[in-house]
C-alpha cells in the first residue's frame, strides 16, 4: 500500500490571449508561466487544458464556455488583454459568459500591482463564476502573474496573493478540494471547511 496522500484530480484551463503570439510572431510566455507556478503551488494532480487565441471577444467567450461546459475545467486562468486599449477585450468577453462576478479578486490584483507601478489602476482584471468553475483574468507578464497569484509575503505588512482564496472559492461552488504547498501559497479556509491535514 502506498503511503502517499490521495488528492482529488483538478482540471485547469489556461488561456493566453494575444494576437501576435497566437499568430506565431513571438513565443507565448503566459501559459508556461502559469503552468510553472501552478505545478509548484498545487499538490493535486492536474489535467491541463491550454488555449492560445487572438484578442477577439467572441473567440475568448467561446473558449471560456468550451473549457467550462465541455472540457469540465474547475478553474480557468487567462493571461493578457486586460488593459484599456481597443484590442484589450478579455474582461468584456469574460463578463459576457459569467453567472456571478467576484470583484474582490480584481481589487486585490490591482493592489498588488500598485506596489510596483502606478499604471496598475489601468488594469481591468476580473474574476467570475460560470457554473461550477472559477475564471480569473490575470496580467500578461510572467513576473506579474507570479506576484498576483503568490502575493508579497516579504512586504511589510505582507500582501496576500489571490490564490490563497481560490481553493475555498472552488469548495463553495462545488469543485474539488485543492491542496497547496504552503511554502509557495498557503490556502486559507475557515476551520469548519478544513479537511484532516494530509502529510
Amino acid at each position: 500500500m502506498s503511503s502517499e496522500p490521495a488528492f482529488e484530480r483538478v482540471r485547469i484551463g489556461l488561456v493566453s490571449v494575444s494576437d501576435r503570439a497566437s499568430s506565431g510572431v513571438y513565443e507565448d510566455k503566459g501559459i508556461p508561466a502559469l503552468k510553472d507556478w501552478l505545478a509548484r503551488a498545487v499538490r493535486n494532480p492536474i489535467d491541463w487544458e491550454t488555449r492560445l487565441i487572438p484578442d477577439e471577444q467572441a473567440t475568448i467567450s467561446a473558449t471560456l464556455c468550451e473549457l467550462v461546459d465541455s472540457a469540465g475545467c474547475d478553474l480557468v486562468l487567462t493571461t493578457g488583454g486586460t488593459g484599456p486599449a481597443p484590442r484589450d477585450v478579455t474582461p468584456d468577453a469574460t463578463l459576457a459568459v459569467s453567472h456571478k462576478e467576484m470583484p474582490g479578486f480584481g481589487e486585490q490584483m490591482r493592489q498588488i500591482s500598485l506596489r510596483f507601478v502606478p499604471t496598475a489602476i489601468l488594469s481591468r482584471q476580473i474574476a467570475v463564476i460560470r457554473g461550477k468553475a472559477l475564471i480569473i483574468n490575470l496580467p500578461g507578464q510572467p513576473k506579474s502573474i507570479a506576484e498576483t497569484l503568490e502575493g508579497l509575503p516579504q512586504a511589510q505588512p505582507p500582501v496576500h496573493g489571490i490564490f490563497a482564496a481560490v481553493p475555498y472559492c472552488i469548495d463553495l461552488i462545488g469543485g474539488p478540494y485543492l491542496e497547496t504547498d504552503g511554502s509557495i501559497c498557503k490556502a486559507f479556509r475557515p476551520k469548519s471547511a478544513q479537511r484532516t491535514p494530509t502529510q
